[in-house]
């Protein structure tokens, strides 16, 4: 096989090279070599093995007609190919298949995976590296994807700028949106989360984004974000909630952190995001006052500061509780459980419904 390429002035004990092929030719002419291990234990191969979910992502924004894929494929070859340099930094790259497939794919196995199941003529940049043995190629393998990838919350960020996302990202998109407009529009949290253009902010946007999600999957968002001004008046009820929580917990939330106040920490966000999705279930909570009267009954019963925690069986330092699965679960079922109790109490009692008059909820 023979390719026109541009070759690149880099490395003086690599030669790099630059051309144009279609997904076919490449499987053709390279194949990746996937980890494993033998019956000995030795290990072979290294490309992670083949993501389902990510390449049928890929695939199916490959298919839309204006797809585009300006991310190189890296190949790299250790023998079995030999380079004619032409005039003006051009080359000519001449691949030699008569004993098998010569090259490595280094880097971009999931797009590759991904074209190979597209049903049209789609060609892509390989960027071939020619390296002296395998033990060069493996070396060049663990550089190559050893840089620091981006941050999520930076991808997470810019998110709602993207069209055409595929779902998962696009739910987390949209809770992305919300969570931006909580920070930097007029709300409750303005500036208390911290993003990548908001560094300064205390709550992490990803926590803030999780409680969002949730809820836009399952809880009241879900209802809310549909038809018109959806955006907004998700934006509004999660203000409305977390001004209520500043209200009731003003020691706990002012001039502290995550480090000094486990309100502001991941553990008691997550927690009082189930806390708001129970008031706005059962009591059809939705204004400020709603949501401070329905959190009224947590009053004296937390210990965000200092103190101890004493769940049902279990008694834990303030300080403990960590943002983990089992503590955050832990106190969610704390919580959530003194809100349902003053519920029921409150139904029975015949107490007034926690609602205001349709006017004043616009």
């Amino acid at each position: 096989m023979i390719f026109n390429a541009v070759c690149a002035q880099q490395s003086d004990e690599h030669v790099v090279l630059s051309f144009a092929a279609s997904a076919a030719d490449v499987l053709h002419f390279a194949t990746i070599d996937r980890i494993g291990r033998d019956a000995q234990g030795e290990l072979s191969g290294f490309q992670r093995p083949q993501v389902a979910a990510h390449i049928r992502e890929i695939r199916d924004y490959l298919e839309k007609p204006n797809a585009v894929l300006p991310n190189p494929i890296v190949v790299a070859f250790t023998d079995r190919v030999r380079v004619e340099s032409l005039d003006g930094g051009l080359a000519r790259l001449h691949i030699d298949m008569s004993a098998g497939t010569p090259g490595l794919v280094v880097d971009g196995q999931q797009r590759l995976s991904a074209l190979a199941e597209v049903d049209r003529n789609f060609q892509i940049f390989v960027s071939a590296l020619i390296c002296r043995d395998e033990a060069e190629l493996r070396r060049q393998f663990v550089l190559i994807n050893n840089t620091k990838p981006l941050p999520k919350s930076l991808i997470y960020e810019l998110l709602p700028t993207v069209d055409n996302l595929p779902p998962r990202l696009s739910r987390r998109s949209t809770a992305a949106d919300i969570t931006a407009r909580l920070n930097f529009e007029n709300t409750s949290l303005r500036g208390y989360i911290k993003q990548h253009t908001a560094p300064e902010g205390m709550i992490a946007d990803t926590v803030m984004q999780k409680i969002i999600m949730e809820s836009l999957t399952n809880g009241i968002l879900r209802s809310l974000i549909q038809g018109p001004k959806g955006i907004e008046r998700c934006v509004r009820l999660v203000s409305n909630f977390f001004d209520a929580v500043k209200k009731t917990f003003p020691e706990a939330w002012h001039g502290h952190k995550p480090a000094t106040s486990r309100l502001l920490h991941g553990a008691g966000i997550q927690a009082l995001g189930d806390v708001m999705e129970v008031l706005a279930e059962r009591s059809e909570a939705r204004t400020v006052e709603d949501f401070r009267v329905g959190l009224e009954c947590l009053r004296g019963r937390t210990a965000w500061t200092d103190g101890e925690w004493n769940f049902d069986g279990e008694t834990r330092r303030w300080k403990s509780l960590q943002n983990v699965n089992r503590d955050v679960a832990l106190l969610k079922h704390y919580l959530v459980g003194i809100v349902k109790i003053d519920q029921r109490k409150r139904r029975k009692s015949g107490a007034a419904p926690l609602l205001e008059p349709e006017a004043a909820r616009s």
